[in-house]
């Protein structure tokens, strides 16, 4: 196992019990096995998923004690002996889906994050939110040389998951496709991914703050839920024809937008579910989802190949994400400013510090 110089303790925060807080303390650094490498991470982004995952209250079971964290862009600083395509110093990312068997029909087609055996960043296996972190090596991230580790640490989860929604709502150049929470960190993401393919987007958020910042980004329209009287009517008039998106991507953190949106949607449309409120329920009328045969789904992360995808848009320059970086030491603030629903953009946390 090739080498550099790598301590025996680290810095990390760790959920202690369910509901937390996170503990800052020192742990020890793990060692790569056979097939996996160890990063050294320079940043992390904060995901909900990872509020969530502290708080327990997602019907999926975490370890426990848990380090956190699953967009941490780093350097690889050891790897295993099986390990032949990476090599000390490359840049790469651990993302949410941390591992998977590669053998099972799932992991055979593509769809590697459906894995029964899948392994979970700071979920399942321990994450990011530490110095050094560990990964199957063929499931990190391939980050460029020319990419900045700071700035591109949100693209592995929060990037990665909305090109994939956007690739499922299979919406094609010129057409529209409605974001639903835009003015969020996965939205302000989705709505630069959708106009790097060409795509229409009409921003769904409240407030003259999000507008602006939507509309900066590209959308094409924005309407205010706060304010609006009817909402489907409003959506509907954004479009060119009047009759409606051809597609939704849902990154909500509540439940209420999920219950309208395929009113919407033109027929033939196609809603994509990512935002996972905790214990939300999605509900449509049958008659009119049969006979305008709108299309419900949900989109889980990206696989590898959506991976190098979405880094390839950030690497041209196409996708720009709104941060704040703080120490890893700040973690509980930014759940607390989480859970009281006050997130502007993306927070990355630096392990240094």
């Amino acid at each position: 196992m090739g080498s550099i110089d790598i301590p025996s303790e680290q810095w990390a925060q760790v959920v202690e019990k369910t509901g937390g807080p996170v503990v800052y303390k020192r742990i020890p650094v793990q060692k790569p096995g056979p097939d996996e490498v160890l990063v050294n991470i320079k940043y992390s982004g904060v995901c909900h998923t990872d509020l969530h995952a502290m708080m327990g209250d997602w019907p999926l079971d975490t370890k426990l004690p848990l380090v956190g964290g699953h967009e941490g862009a780093g350097v690889v600083v050891a790897r295993g002996e099986l390990v032949k395509d990476i090599q000390i110093g490359d840049y790469a990312g651990i993302k949410w889906l941390n591992g998977s068997c590669l053998s099972c029909n799932y992991c055979m087609n593509g769809d590697e994050p459906l894995c029964h055996k899948a392994l979970l960043s700071g979920y399942t296996v321990d994450g990011t939110f530490q110095e050094y972190a560990i990964a199957k090596a063929a499931h990190v991230a391939r980050i460029p040389k020319e990419c900045d580790l700071e700035s591109v640490a949100p693209i592995l989860c929060a990037g990665i998951t909305v090109y994939k929604g956007l690739k499922e709502s299979l919406a094609r150049p010129g057409q529209t496709i409605a974001v639903v929470g835009a003015g969020g960190g996965l939205g302000s993401i989705a709505l630069q991914y959708a106009k790097a393919m060409g795509l229409r987007s009409i921003a769904i958020d409240a407030g003259d703050e999000k507008r602006d910042l939507c509309m900066r980004l590209g959308a094409s329209a924005f309407v205010d839920f706060s304010t609006s009287k009817d909402l489907v009517a409003d959506v509907r008039a954004a479009t060119v024809d009047g009759e409606g998106p051809h597609a939704a991507l849902l990154v909500a953190a509540q439940e209420k937008p999920f219950q309208q949106a395929t009113e919407y949607l033109r027929s033939k449309g196609v809603l994509v579910c990512i935002g996972l409120p905790a214990g939300a329920r999605l509900s449509a009328p049958v008659f009119d989802t049969v006979i305008r045969m709108i299309t419900i789904k949900g989109s889980y992360v990206g696989n590898r190949a959506d991976t190098q995808e979405a880094l390839d848009f950030f690497r041209r320059g196409l996708i720009t994400v709104p941060f704040k970086t703080i120490g890893l030491s700040q973690l509980q603030d930014i759940y607390t400013l989480m859970h009281e629903a006050k997130i502007a953009g993306r927070y990355v946390v630096d392990p240094t510090r």
